[in-house]
């Protein structure tokens, strides 16, 4: 069909706009991140220790004082115009809420006592004002953004939310109140915003790798049950209260992570697989909305071994959750290793480019955590590991890298939103489609969602 022929008949279509009954599936969400990348160390920068409260204590608490508080600049829109140019097409937003409630902070020096200065439920409207302003960046750009909890969970001693049954009972209310604010604040974005539960929430005893692997005897049956129950719990409270927030909430793709958002990578303990076995699919009132989220940092020292802990990886993954109905996510990835050693780089390279193309291939989409754009390179913008960059990028798109495809089919495309202007002619394309339309005159004009 040529051209002006396609025109003609998208002239005709009748004009659709967004709604929550349009949203694309979570399988389908999944493809079009493609890759993405973490915003890390900015929204969710935080003190981290009740016994030295040192942001509350020497600054004035405003958005900026915590967003620039471990090394990172002031964001700017430009950064996330880089990412999508560079071929990205999601960003993770990482966000730690607590010390953006009620909590007054009364500090003994540098100590906090939170059980005397409770940090409430209500989110300080500043606070969720600059996180608004962040997400609108991303979104502007067409790209998918993430919005989380995240240093909320955790090992260090100002995490609320721990998993535990008698931790879920005692923060039930909060964490959903919580998630009801956030929930109303964007319940008109787009499926281009996607809620994620919460982040790496570890049992009482900080256990990595499985629950109550920190325990004495490196596994207690009661501790670990406990742990991937509260797990479960969270992630049902998190679902029924998205769902019953109205407005596109109504059918949002959401994201739940397994205990710890552990993999289930290793042969070293029977027990590794266990967050993955015992993580469950929350009941929802609509199908095909919800992802499933794990976290790889693997040591690349051996290349080959790492190679293949990719795969084993991916097949466990397949296995115990994908099989319950949800695709899956590496919300956050990189290497373990000391990058002093001979080879780091090369096996670094060719190590980024193998996870991605595996991740590719079986539909899992990727979030690199932070290292792309660091520190002073974030306010030019401009990349500090561009070899690391081009390697994950040719891990998704192959040797030529990204670019920009002109024209692309429109007879698979699954649903009609978004309304432009085109040579005076009011219009609707597919929310996966095409992405420029050649004109009759000869130019192009750039078709996105947030134009």
């Amino acid at each position: 069909m040529n051209t002006k022929a396609i025109l003609t008949i998208l002239l005709l279509t009748p004009v659709l706009t967004t709604s929550a009954t349009d949203f694309e599936t979570a399988t389908s969400a999944v493809a079009n991140m493609r890759v993405g990348w973490n915003l890390g160390n900015t929204l969710d920068s935080n003190s981290g220790d009740i016994n030295n409260m040192w942001i509350e204590k020497w600054t004035s608490r405003r958005p900026s004082d915590y967003e620039t508080a471990w090394g990172q600049p002031i964001t700017k829109p430009q950064l996330f115009q880089m990412f999508k140019q560079a071929g990205f097409n999601a960003i993770r937003v990482p966000v730690t809420w607590y010390p953006h409630m009620q909590a007054h902070f009364t500090l003994n020096g540098t100590a906090w006592d939170p059980a005397n200065d409770d940090i409430g439920t209500k989110i300080q409207t500043q606070w969720i004002t600059r996180v608004h302003q962040i997400v609108d960046y991303v979104i502007n750009q067409g790209m998918y953004c993430i919005l989380n909890i995240h240093h909320d969970t955790g090992a260090a001693n100002t995490a609320w939310l721990v998993a535990s049954e008698d931790h879920y009972a005692q923060q039930k209310e909060r964490f959903e109140e919580v998630w009801r604010q956030i929930a109303e604040e964007f319940k008109d974005y787009d499926q281009h915003l996607i809620f994620e539960a919460y982040n790496e929430m570890l049992d009482p005893y900080h256990s990595w790798c499985f629950a109550s692997f920190a325990t004495p005897s490196n596994y207690d049956a009661d501790v670990a049950n406990s742990a991937y129950n509260a797990i479960n719990s969270y992630a049902q409270s998190f679902v029924d209260v998205v769902r019953s927030n109205g407005g596109n909430n109504a059918q949002r793709n959401l994201i739940v992570s397994t205990y710890g958002a552990c993999c289930g990578s290793g042969t070293w303990n029977t027990h590794l697989q266990d967050p993955l076995k015992n993580m469950q699919l929350p009941a929802d009132i609509v199908s095909d909305h919800l992802i499933f989220e794990v976290h790889s940092y693997p040591d690349i020292k051996d290349l080959n071994t790492a190679k293949s802990e990719v795969r084993q990886t991916i097949s466990a993954l397949k296995k115990h959750l994908v099989s319950k109905g949800a695709p899956v996510i590496f919300g956050e990835w990189g290497t373990s290793t000391d990058a002093a050693y001979d080879n780091y780089r090369d096996n670094m390279l060719a190590f980024a480019r193998y996870f991605v193309q595996q991740a590719k291939a079986s539909n899992i989409a990727t979030f690199y955590w932070m290292g792309l754009s660091d520190g002073a390179h974030r306010s030019v913008p401009e990349f500090n590991q561009t070899d690391l960059k081009d390697a994950i990028i040719k891990g998704y798109y192959g040797d030529e890298g990204y670019t920009h495809i002109t024209t692309q089919s429109t007879s698979n495309a699954p649903e009609i939103s978004s309304c432009y202007n085109l040579q005076g002619g009011r219009i609707s394309f597919p929310q996966q489609g095409i992405n420029i339309i050649r004109m009759t005159d000869g130019t192009s004009r750039k078709i996105s969602r947030h134009q």
